[in-house]
């Protein structure tokens, strides 16, 4: 199969180097992360694939992912992972342009926008918020992270910081203090402002902000963690921090938050509601092992199976199978 991936971003999505106390253009970079997999393990699985890139490269792409701009190849299939509504708008007109099917993923999704025959979501939950059914789960390399059975001091927050307050980082401030646990806080913003402005809470609360982490540091920093907090408002999609943990050998304390709650299980963590939870949850991590955390990883949240999903929601659009009524989703897990 030929496929015309579409995005945005500056390959590759996550470096080796973070950027510290310092703010990115785009704080998290988990879809085009997420993009930039897909195109590997494409090419992985036999496919032909060709990257349409907004902003190009610095590095050479892996090999058999071909870079194209604006001269575009004959292809089955047009994808993008949706971020800006506007990219949506070029992935379907580069579609249009070439006559081929175009799917799209979305992972943030402005309220009261209905979903899409073509759109697939990374979660049931996130699907019906905007009555959607295609689902594919998201997926992580395991180089990208480190496994440990030895856990340090810390307790771990990580995220993109424009939008702190929506994933909980006042409740993971409250928590510490009142469980005297160190709390580590990770993850960047768009501007200076937002950057001090985290800094401040965290030093109010006696956290520690590390700011941007990337590459070797990241991983090592999530696998040194006793836990993951993750305590977010949001209608959580299928957050990557989590498969990362995971992958991590680390247990994840979590809001029952969309797809999070599809994720999280008594295996590899905890899902609370009441402040009683919470508490108890901190108490209670040396139940969860993790070496099983990290073997439910690697069999639900390989970045080939999600590969292998979305080859199998292209064929289904290729031959132009209807999604009405509720049709099943490709989520395996």
């Amino acid at each position: 199969m030929r496929v015309l991936l579409v995005s945005e971003h500056r390959y590759p999505a996550f470096g080796p180097k973070g950027a510290g106390l310092h703010p990115r253009e785009y704080p998290s970079g988990s879809s085009y992360y997420l993009h930039d997999l897909l195109a590997l393990g494409l090419v992985e699985e036999g496919h032909e694939v060709f990257y349409f890139l907004g902003d190009g490269a610095d590095s050479a792409l892996p090999p058999g992912v071909n870079l194209v701009s604006d001269v575009l190849p004959e292809a089955d299939i047009c994808h993008s992972l949706v971020r800006p509504p506007w990219l949506a708008k070029e992935a379907a007109r580069i579609a249009s342009r070439q006559g081929i099917p175009c799917l799209l993923t979305c992972h943030m999704v402005q309220p009261g926008c209905p979903a899409q025959p073509n759109w697939i979501f990374v979660s049931r939950s996130h699907a019906r918020a905007y009555g959607g059914c295609r689902v594919v789960l998201n997926g992580i390399h395991p180089g990208d992270c480190v496994f440990s059975e030895t856990k340090g001091d810390y307790l771990l927050f990580m995220g993109a910081m424009e939008r702190a307050e929506g994933k909980g980082l006042d409740l993971a401030l409250a928590l510490s203090n009142r469980k005297g646990f160190r709390l580590l806080v990770a993850g960047t913003g768009p501007d200076y402002e937002t950057i001090s402005r985290i800094s401040d809470m965290c030093a109010a609360a006696g956290a520690q902000y590390v700011g941007d982490v990337r590459g070797q540091e990241k991983a090592e920093l999530i696998a040194g963690a006793r836990a993951l907090l993750f305590p977010s408002r949001l209608t959580e999609g299928c957050p990557l921090v989590i498969l990362e943990a995971m992958l991590s050998g680390t247990p994840v304390i979590s809001s029952p938050c969309g797809g999070s709650a599809e994720i999280v299980t008594p295996e590899t963590g905890f899902l609370c509601e009441t402040e009683a939870e919470w508490l108890d949850a901190v108490d209670r991590l040396d139940r969860i092992s993790p070496a099983r955390c990290r073997e439910l990883g690697l069999m639900k949240f390989h970045y080939r199976r999600m590969v292998r999903d979305y080859v199998r929601e292209y064929e289904r659009e290729i031959a132009g199978e209807s999604y009405a009524n509720g049709a099943p989703s490709t989520l395996r897990i």
